[in-house]
């Protein structure tokens, strides 16, 4: 479960960072489908890692959600892989949506 934490955490800082990162370079890196992704992510991995440290009963439910969603914001970051900032983010959010996955598949 920690490792479902952590990368849920770092996840969440990634997509703040991007986001401000994508504010500050204006044009294409301002695409609504890209910062809408950013930010359902950035949110979502907060609230999966917070209801999982305190052993939440929906947790795992929240697990699969968070790898969905993580999902979709690393495949609109690859959409511009050649930027690095934005490439680091799909891989830190790839990395989350798997240990989601992992932690959702575990037995209760």
């Amino acid at each position: 479960m920690q490792r479902c934490i952590d990368a849920c955490m770092e996840s969440h800082r990634s997509c703040e960072q991007t986001m401000s990162y994508c504010l500050q370079q204006g044009g294409k890196h301002v695409d609504m489908a890209m910062m809408g992704a950013l930010m359902d992510c950035s949110d979502i991995t907060r609230i999966c890692a917070d209801m999982m440290m305190r052993q939440s009963p929906m947790a795992m439910e929240m697990a699969r959600m968070c790898a969905q969603v993580a999902t979709r914001c690393a495949e609109e970051c690859m959409t511009m892989s050649s930027d690095a900032t934005m490439k680091r983010c799909a891989e830190k959010c790839k990395a989350c949506a798997d240990a989601c996955k992992a932690m959702a598949a575990m037995p209760a």
